[in-house]
């Protein structure tokens, strides 16, 4: 950890003992909740859950991570909606997160599927400190936290680098969609949440990507998941 992320950690991390757990969400709601985005869970992964859903309402008390404010949809808008990449696609290989926040999708997916090699891109040092505490608490293992701007981080990163590229709810799709498909391994897959008025416009781009089906987000009429495999 760098040190201006440590100071920022020192600074940003709630002070525990004098906040009740926020999240309150038993084992079983956990599953009930995320049953429409047919996920299986061991208990380990929701023990997991439970304690990220808990750091994150925990944090956002401090800093702005999410405009989301209740366990239940922070269950539901972030990690079902994450977690359901795996019904396209087995998640193995070297992942690559644009613009964390809070974790999601990235940090998600390490959690469902523990051998992904995962690197976050957080430009926020605040941010950086929370996705890594979350790594931390929850035992995730080894995570690269990035503080890098994509475009920045696409000019020093080596041609062919990842597996899977996932992109949620990030803004200028026209420069990056050519620039995660120089980092994709032959066959590797770039992976889009967006709203379905854009769907015709990324698919309309002259590159070299497959697209599948758009997934429809369940509970949700306007975002899907979209994602491309590249040829």
């Amino acid at each position: 950890m760098r040190c201006s992320d440590r100071a920022t950690l020192f600074r940003c991390k709630p002070n525990y003992p004098a906040l009740k757990c926020q999240s309150m969400l038993s084992p079983e709601t956990v599953r009930e909740l995320l049953e429409p985005f047919s996920i299986q869970l061991s208990e380990a992964d929701i023990d997991k859950i439970q304690q990220y859903v808990d750091l994150l309402l925990r944090w956002n008390q401090k800093i702005n991570l999410t405009s989301i404010r209740t366990p239940e949809e922070c269950l539901t808008r972030h990690f079902g909606e994450s977690f359901l990449l795996a019904r396209m696609f087995p998640l193995q290989g070297r992942l690559l997160d644009i613009g964390s926040g809070a974790g999601f999708p990235g940090l998600a997916l390490k959690l469902i599927s523990p051998d992904l090699a995962v690197v976050l891109l957080e430009p926020v040092a605040k941010k950086r400190a929370f996705l890594k505490e979350v790594a931390r608490v929850c035992g995730l293992g080894p995570i690269g936290v990035r503080g890098e701007r994509f475009e920045d981080f696409s000019r020093h990163a080596k041609p062919h680098s990842f597996d899977i590229i996932t992109a949620r709810a990030v803004g200028g799709l026209e420069k990056l969609v050519p620039l995660a498909i120089d980092l994709l391994n032959p066959g590797g897959r770039l992976c889009l949440w967006i709203g379905r008025q854009k769907v015709r416009e990324v698919m309309q781009m002259k590159l070299y990507l497959q697209w599948a089906e758009p997934l429809k987000i369940p509970g949700s009429e306007e975002r899907v998941i979209l994602a491309g495999r590249k040829i």
